[in-house]
């Protein structure tokens, strides 16, 4: 039997940041995606969907949902269930409230919106006979955390010739983005009384070394390195930690680093740039000890902007009548997990991704009109002849 529920981008955001998705590797005690990913199950079933819930981690489900002819190009659609914690926000999270113009609510932005916009437009674009290849919807788990949703749709063996994940972009084309590796570096020392400088050793004084030594890389090294799309990577410190009381010289200090990179810089890259700037500090001062532990890498992505999938939604928003502009994002996302895969991926959604996470959250109505908009006539020219911007 056909859904009730109507086939609008602004409704289906709602009926999503509604139900409470807080990721339980952020937040103890949240609920996960388990219930949202039903719900939107329930939905896209009633549109005409094929359906599958696949749980990756107890509780933790991805939402996979077919729909169009099989056996051509198929385009996979990509977004996030997980939303991150509430503190201290302005308004109810889970109480989706419209006002001038705005949908507010917990995920409403960052990224229930998005999602909504390419469910619907896969939809519409199927009620009306559109559709030359399939289209994948994939609303995943986890991306705030670890990515275990796309990482688990990887090794699944997931096909499609592209991608596009919804996340804000503010309706720019955004083929690239940056990486990012954490490090934990454990700085050593010796315990002394404070009165007895010829015996302690200040942990927490080369911890101060170390941080002079990244901002002098950065300003001289990293913003020597550009990427047309990114500008720069960059490093910055994360936290520190150490010490014990006034009067006794630290003998630890525990300092994290987050490194953005961008296109072809590695993990391991980054990492032997920072044991470098150690062994440098080692030499000048003997006393100088620093473990460094690799905790996270996600790789930056990069995708031609003359890929099918760049000049498919460059012109579907000329024929919208919008600037077809391409640029680059700040944050990570899915999308470098899909394309390191071999299933290029850009960035494309409503939203601006500098409200994600804050007190205050929203995604404008009209934006995600046009976001499904346009996603709708991407899903109905994907497949046919090569797309051409204008």
């Amino acid at each position: 039997m056909p859904s009730r529920f109507p086939l609008d981008p602004i409704a289906l955001t709602a009926e999503l940041v509604a139900i409470d998705s807080r990721n339980p590797d952020l937040v103890a005690g949240a609920p996960g995606e388990a219930a949202v990913a039903q719900r939107l199950g329930e939905i896209l079933a009633g549109w005409g969907f094929a359906v599958s819930v696949q749980e990756v981690a107890p509780g933790r489900p991805n939402l996979i949902a077919r729909i169009g002819p099989t056996g051509r190009s198929p385009l996979l659609f990509n977004g996030h269930l997980d939303v991150v914690g509430t503190e201290d926000m302005v308004h109810a999270p889970f109480e989706p409230v419209r006002r001038d113009g705005r949908l507010y609510g917990r995920g409403s932005n960052d990224m229930k919106g998005g999602v909504a916009a390419m469910c619907v437009a896969a939809a519409r674009a199927a009620a009306r006979g559109a559709l030359a290849s399939e289209i994948i919807v994939t609303a995943v788990c986890d991306e705030e955390y670890r990515s275990i949703g796309t990482s688990a749709l990887i090794a699944q063996g997931l096909h499609a010739t592209a991608a596009i994940v919804t996340e804000p972009t503010r309706l720019a084309v955004c083929p690239a983005h940056k990486g990012f590796v954490w490090f934990d570096v454990a700085l050593h020392g010796h315990a002394a009384h404070g009165s007895r400088p010829d015996v302690g050793v200040d942990a927490i004084a080369h911890a101060g070394l170390l941080l002079a030594a990244l901002v002098s890389h950065e300003e001289g090294v990293l913003r020597e390195r550009t990427h047309p799309l990114l500008g720069h990577p960059s490093a910055h410190a994360a936290t520190i930690s150490g010490g014990t009381g006034w009067s006794t010289y630290p003998a630890h200090c525990h300092l994290q680093v987050e490194r953005r990179t961008i296109p072809g810089e590695s993990g391991e890259q980054a990492h032997a740039e920072l044991q470098a700037l150690c062994d440098d500090i080692a030499r000048a001062r003997p006393s100088f000890r620093a473990d460094i532990a690799r905790h996270t890498v996600q790789p930056p992505n990069d995708v031609p902007v003359s890929s099918p999938v760049v000049l498919a939604l460059q012109s579907a928003l000329a024929a919208a009548g919008l600037p077809p502009s391409v640029d680059g994002l700040s944050c990570w996302t899915d999308a470098a997990l899909l394309t390191a895969a071999g299933i290029p991926a850009v960035c494309f959604g409503p939203g601006d991704i500098a409200r994600a996470h804050g007190a205050e959250e929203w995604i404008d109505e009209h934006e995600l009109l046009i976001a499904a908009d346009v996603l709708e006539r991407v899903c109905g020219a994907w497949g046919r002849d090569e797309p051409s911007v204008g």
